[in-house]
């Protein structure tokens, strides 16, 4: 997870010479993509904490399981950026399968819960 991050950082950090965002802007008022290229790595920030912490949870129970959820939530949080950063928002949507890995994560957390109260 973290070096996907990292990956998408690289590609805000590439985005913003290429579309002359000059720190500390956060957004673009020119750019479309280059705002969809940020929003795709701020959003992937914003949800890094509860996937980390379902992750640690629902492995305590659950390593394989939850390691493979784990998996999926990357790979959809992937072609999530990959899709929003064409610039067209609704592409965004090709990554929502990683909410099967979230989901699945949910579910071995609260096992985890369920066993040790």
């Amino acid at each position: 997870a973290i070096f996907m991050v990292m990956w998408k950082g690289v590609r805000v950090g590439q985005a913003r010479k290429k579309y002359g965002v000059e720190y500390p802007d956060m957004y673009s008022k020119d750019s479309n993509t280059f705002n969809c290229i940020q929003r795709a790595h701020q959003n992937t920030l914003e949800n890094l904490p509860q996937f980390f912490f379902l992750l640690s949870m629902g492995g305590l129970s659950h390593p394989v399981l939850s390691a493979c959820g784990g998996w999926v939530w990357i790979a959809g949080r992937v072609v999530y950026a990959l899709g929003y950063s064409t610039g067209e928002p609704k592409k965004r949507v090709n990554g929502a399968f990683g909410y099967l890995g979230l989901l699945t994560l949910l579910g071995c957390s609260v096992h985890t819960a369920i066993q040790n109260i």
